[in-house]
């Protein structure tokens, strides 16, 4: 039996708000915080009057890098199912969920479709009981109604979220930017930013159609966040996403051709990006993930047009949340409401707090700590827009389920 007592704290809760206090740790589990009793045969974990919060959970993440998942105090992620091969077969769901224990969690996110070819359905249930956690279209568009239709309301039978990339992919279609000055001035093949806006408005009317649970990975337009909002009014079962790229940053980012701007969905206009810190403000993003997805140099140093699309994350996940927080957008509750409390109900966890009886899947952190970031000095391949930013806030150490891990 093993006793953990975390003192000297600033326990920060995404439901109990942020209070110096202590924690006590059994067996893996929250038992109780506040003033305690602190056993003879505890280890003591003086957190120095640090923050100590729930651990990040980061829904919808391309690639598996612990080091960088641990450096960025992220202790579960939702996989997406664009691997090789794809999540679309029990056994491959069940591997999946299964390499990442004990210092990491993995929750498999299955492919709607086989192949993610959007055409005919993957064996939803199957994959679900060998751990899937939600099932997915991927980092492509059903385009078929129908098939979505059949997808969302087996989804909703099974009580599983589906998570949906949102654009259009007829008009998206070897589009690499939006549509706009940028693009234009650069000679980038474009695509209108309203291809986003078709995308969640047929999603989310047959989410309503179907009382399926819908989650948005990565809402970034102004007409987007509209729909979203009115469809939240009328009890549509709606919940979205986004990176901290579509709040920091604009189109303007890829001048110069510059390759670690190019993600997907593309960087839109300061107007959008200012309608996504908004929908920050008034809670109708619910979720804030890394989209972790990053690339070496060989697919990075290339014309922009043959560039892969993606950028390493998770160690600058948590820093870019906490500017948001200076910038009095939201409170620092909420933000780890985002980070942890949130994505673990899409996908049906029960964690992300501080409560008793929720793992100890924790995350020291100093949010003050200035550091620049450098791209050459992650744990991945450091492939980051936000190269060379000086920003603030570092995790110290992560435990996993009361496990410290290294």
């Amino acid at each position: 039996m093993s006793v953990i007592a975390f003192t000297n704290a600033r326990l920060a809760c995404p439901t109990g708000g942020v209070r110096d206090r202590s924690l006590l740790v059994r067996d893996g589990a929250i038992v109780a915080s506040g003033t305690i009793d602190v056993p003879a045969d505890a280890t003591i974990v003086d957190c120095g009057g640090k923050m100590l919060s729930p651990g990040i959970v980061d829904l919808g993440v391309f690639r598996i890098d612990r080091a960088a998942f641990r450096a960025g105090g992220i202790v579960r992620v939702a996989l997406m199912p664009d691997g090789n091969p794809v999540l679309d077969d029990p056994g491959i769901v069940q591997r999946a969920a299964l390499i990442g224990k004990p210092d990491l969690w993995i929750h498999p996110i299955a492919a709607a479709t086989r192949g993610l070819a959007g055409a005919e359905m993957a064996e939803m249930a199957i994959c679900a009981s060998a751990g899937a956690r939600a099932v997915g279209t991927g980092r492509g568009w059903i385009a078929d109604s129908g098939v979505m239709l059949r997808v969302l309301a087996y989804a909703r039978d099974l009580d599983i979220a589906v998570v949906a990339h949102a654009e259009d992919g007829a008009l998206t279609a070897g589009a690499v930017a939006t549509d706009g000055e940028t693009a234009t001035r650069h000679g980038l093949p474009a695509a209108p930013a309203i291809a986003e806006a078709l995308a969640v408005a047929r999603d989310l009317m047959l989410a309503e159609e179907t009382g399926a649970r819908l989650h948005i990975r990565q809402a970034t337009t102004a007409a987007a966040f509209d729909l979203i909002r009115a469809a939240k009014r009328r009890g549509v079962r709606v919940t979205c996403g986004i990176t901290p790229a579509h709040l920091h940053l604009s189109d303007i980012a890829m001048s110069d051709f510059r390759t670690y701007a190019h993600v997907s969905p593309p960087l839109r206009s300061e107007s959008d990006r200012q309608a996504a810190r908004a929908a920050i403000a008034d809670g109708t993003i619910d979720v804030l993930c890394s989209g972790h997805d990053p690339h070496g140099p060989e697919a990075k140093r290339l014309p922009f047009v043959d560039s892969a699309a993606g950028m390493a994350g998770a160690e600058t996940l948590l820093p870019l949340g906490l500017m948001l927080v200076r910038d009095g957008l939201l409170p620092l509750e909420r933000l780890l409401a985002m980070l942890s409390v949130n994505p673990a109900r899409v996908l049906g966890l029960e964690t992300g707090t501080l409560a008793a009886g929720q793992p100890a899947d924790l995350m020291l952190f100093d949010p003050e700590t200035p550091w620049q970031v450098d791209g050459t000095a992650f744990a991945s391949e450091g492939n980051t827009p936000f190269d060379g930013l000086p920003v603030q806030g570092r995790v110290l150490r992560v435990w996993k389920g009361g496990r410290e891990i290294a």
